[in-house]
C-alpha cells in the first residue's frame, strides 16, 4: 500500500513507518521539524528512514491548509496521522500551538481524506482524554468528557472530528488511544528520558504526586505493531449500535475507538527503580505534588483492540527500560 504517515520523524511515527516500509510499503513520511524538543533527534530518525527503499520525506506542518490539499492530490490508500503538539504540561504554557496542530491540522487531514478516497484513517488520541474518570481500566465503552488540559481537549475534538467525516462521508476512521509510550528514540520532554539524561549527570530528578502515579507504561515496538494492525482493520459501523444507548467506541458509520497500552500499570517509583538497576545508579529524588492537568493514574483496557486486530503487548517495563537505556548509552555515547 502506498502510506501517508504524519508525524514520520516523532517517536512514534518513526517507528510506524519503519513497520511499514520493512513490510513492503511505500511510505510517505511527512513532519515540520519543528523545535518543540532537540531537532536533531528528529532528523537522526528521519536519517534512518530515508535510507530505506520506498520511502519519501515531505517537510510540511500539518496547518497548511494548501501544502497538506497538495500532498494529499499524490493519492494514498491508508493515513497514519500520528503529528501533534505533544506534552500536557507545555499546554498550559501555549494552548495556542496545540489548536492550531492538532485541531486545525486535523482538519486538514480529514478533507484531505474526504476528497481523496482514502481507504482508512487511522490518527493519535490518547488516554489523557479520560480525564478526571477514575473507574480502572480505564474502557472505551465510558464516556471520555472531562479532559483536565487543552492538549487531551483537542485529542477528545479529533475524536468527534473523526466521527462527523465517518457519518456524513463515510470515511473509515480509527482513533486510538496511546497509553504512555516509552523506549529507544524517545522523547526528551517524558520522564524515562529525563530521568535517564539527570541520574547519568548525577543531577536530581523531579518525581510528581511524589511518585505514587501509576501509569500503564507501553513498549513502543507493541505500540507500533498495534498502529499497523489497526492501519489493516479497517473501520466498519457497528451493526448492534443503539441510538437510545449509544456507545462510545463505536458508531452506526465506519468509527471507531481503541485503547491501545499495556494492560499492566506500573508505579512511578517502580519504573524509577527499574531504571536506576538499569544504570547501576541511584537517582537523587526531589519529592513535587502533582502538577496541574496531570491525572494520577492511567490502566487501560485493550480488549477491543485485541478482538479487533489480535493486539497483544508482550514487552515488560523491566524488558523496555532495559531496551531504552543499551539505546540511550549508544546514541549519546555514555
Amino acid at each position: 500500500m502506498k502510506v501517508l504517515v504524519t508525524g514520520a520523524a516523532g517517536f512514534i511515527g518513526y517507528h510506524v513507518a519503519e513497520r511499514l516500509l520493512a513490510r513492503g510499503d511505500e511510505v510517505v513520511g511527512l513532519d515540520n521539524l519543528n523545535d518543540y524538543y532537540d531537532v536533531t533527534l528528529k532528523q537522526a530518525r528521519l536519517a534512518r528512514l530515508e535510507g530505506a527503499e520506498g520511502f519519501r520525506f515531505v517537510r510540511l506542518d500539518v496547518a497548511d491548509r494548501d501544502g497538506m490539499a497538495a500532498v494529499f492530490r499524490e493519492g494514498f490508500d491508508r493515513v497514519v496521522h500520528l503529528a501533534a503538539q505533544a506534552g500536557v504540561r507545555h499546554s498550559l504554557e501555549d494552548p495556542h500551538a496545540y489548536v492550531d496542530s492538532n485541531v486545525v491540522g486535523f482538519m486538514n487531514i480529514l478533507e484531505g481524506c474526504r476528497y481523496n478516497d482514502v481507504g482508512h484513517l487511522v490518527y493519535a488520541s490518547t488516554s489523557s482524554v479520560y480525564g478526571s474518570h477514575t473507574s480502572m481500566p480505564f474502557s472505551e465503552h465510558d464516556p471520555a468528557d472531562h479532559p483536565l488540559a487543552i492538549y487531551a481537549a483537542t485529542k477528545k475534538a479529533n475524536e468527534l472530528m473523526a466521527h462527523s467525516y465517518s457519518h456524513l462521508f463515510g470515511l473509515p476512521t480509527t482513533g486510538l488511544r496511546f497509553f504512555t509510550v516509552y523506549g529507544p528514540w524517545g522523547r526528551p520532554d517524558m520522564a524515562l528520558f529525563k530521568f535517564t539524561r539527570a541520574i547519568l549527570a548525577g543531577e536530581p530528578i523531579d518525581v510528581f504526586n511524589h511518585g505514587h502515579h501509576q501509569r500503564d507504561f507501553t513498549f513502543v515496538d507493541d505500540i507500533a505493531e498495534g498502529v499497523v494492525r489497526a492501519c489493516d482493520h479497517v473501520a466498519a459501523a457497528n451493526p448492534d449500535w443503539d441510538s437510545d444507548r449509544p456507545d462510545p467506541a463505536s458508531s452506526a458509520a465506519p468509527y471507531r475507538v481503541y485503547n491501545i497500552g499495556n494492560n499492566q500499570p506500573v508505579e512511578l517509583m517502580r519504573y524509577i527503580e527499574v531504571l536506576e538497576s538499569c544504570l547501576g545508579r541511584s537517582a537523587e529524588k526531589r519529592m513535587l505534588p502533582m502538577q496541574p492537568g496531570d491525572v494520577p493514574d492511567t490502566y487501560a483496557d485493550s480488549s477491543l483492540l485485541d478482538q479487533a486486530v489480535g493486539y497483544r503487548p508482550s514487552t515488560s517495563v523491566e524488558e523496555g527500560v532495559a531496551r531504552f537505556v543499551d539505546w540511550y548509552r549508544d546514541y549519546y555515547r555514555v
